[in-house]
């Protein structure tokens, strides 16, 4: 073992037919020692390059092999990565995978991956109409996957790192103004779901979490309601609840007095220990049934359609723009931190600076 571990390296005596030359040394891999070998156009650039490798080899750097393919190494990294996401993030991952991912690069050796490979991917995605955000997402999982192999040391470097995606502009926030989201609760009123409506609008919860709510989570006495869980849908399979995504998500949201009061008539109608919003055999409201419902809604208040998240956007916006600070809202929506809460709602900001010199002038006035 020793002689390979401290040897040289051999340099062939003479070119090949093709007319490189030929290094030769041994690396250990899985406590096995294995022939590999360099090539040059020269002695001296095999000689150069045996160096390298050997450096690399001695420091740890050097990849275990160039046998395998980037589809194999794809697979096993999902595997692996399985354990450490949600399952809808493992299954958006896998899905990337096997329609983008191994097709264009699976046939690859992981060690011959080029970055240009992946730039024509991109370009290839671009001419077929696939959005930013979608090339975006595709490059965040190669870019994530070929870290865990730099760290398995089965590459030197992330080809990610040497490509870029399209810029993905900013989508557009579509929010009720004041008095459109009166006229969404005034449509509202009577509505089997005006609970749900009333809910949104007024706290900002994500709709699986508005969907995965239970009356065990909800105090009327108090007014208050708790975000344990949210409903989660993946293409093939039932939805199901999952933990919230992340620590600042399970919270506790205070209720308006509407709120309570939709939610009081709501329970008077419901069953007390399931969900809150439920289909009539005990099961969550679904998400399709909400949209539709919801887009009924709007049509009947006169209002422009727009996505159910725009009761959350909202609710956070109305309450920005009247002086609420930020860090309150940022709790009430659950976002990690409060600088996420500034840079989504960076519309209303203007608004917020008004107020400002307008509280600055009352101040100073009196």
């Amino acid at each position: 073992m020793s002689k390979h571990a401290n040897g040289e390296g051999t340099i062939r005596s003479k070119p090949r037919a093709d007319g490189r030359w030929e290094a030769r040394y041994f690396q250990e891999v899985d406590g096995k020692w294995n022939r590999r070998s360099v090539f040059g156009r020269t002695k001296a650039e095999a000689a150069q390059k045996l160096r390298a490798a050997l450096t690399a080899r001695d420091n740890g750097t050097l990849p275990a092999s160039g046998k395998e393919s980037t589809a194999q190494y794809l697979q096993t990294w999902l595997e692996t990565v399985r354990a450490q996401v949600r399952p809808r993030t493992f299954a958006s991952y896998r899905q990337i995978t096997s329609d983008h991912l191994i097709p264009a690069l699976g046939r690859t050796p992981l060690t011959k991956l080029q970055p240009q490979q992946l730039q024509r991917l991109y370009a290839h995605l671009i001419e077929g109409r696939k959005s930013p955000k979608t090339i975006g997402n595709i490059h965040r999982v190669m870019h994530r996957a070929l870290v865990q192999a730099q760290r398995w040391r089965l590459v030197t470097s992330n080809v990610a790192d040497l490509v870029d995606p399209p810029r993905q502009r900013r989508p557009e926030m579509k929010a009720l103004s004041p008095e459109q989201a009166r006229k969404v609760l005034d449509a509202a009123r009577g509505d089997d779901l005006e609970a749900l409506w009333t809910v949104a609008l007024t706290t900002g919860l994500r709709q699986g979490e508005l969907l995965a709510l239970r009356w065990p989570d909800v105090d009327l006495e108090r007014g208050s309601l708790r975000v344990v869980a949210g409903l989660v849908r993946i293409v093939g399979q039932e939805p199901h609840l999952a933990e919230p995504k992340s620590r600042r998500s399970r919270r506790q949201v205070e209720l308006s007095a509407a709120a309570v009061d939709a939610l009081r008539r709501h329970r008077a109608n419901a069953p007390s220990i399931g969900y809150v919003f439920s289909r009539r055999d005990g099961r969550p409201l679904s998400v399709t049934t909400t949209w539709k419902r919801w887009q009924a809604l709007l049509e009947r208040a006169q209002v422009a359609a727009m996505p159910f998240h725009s009761a959350r956007h909202s609710a956070a916006s109305l309450l920005l723009s009247r002086g609420v600070h930020p860090k309150i809202v940022s709790e009430m929506l659950g976002h990690s931190t409060v600088a996420i809460t500034l840079d989504v709602y960076s519309h209303v900001t203007p608004a917020m600076h008004r107020e400002a010199a307008r509280v600055m002038d009352e101040l100073l006035s009196s």
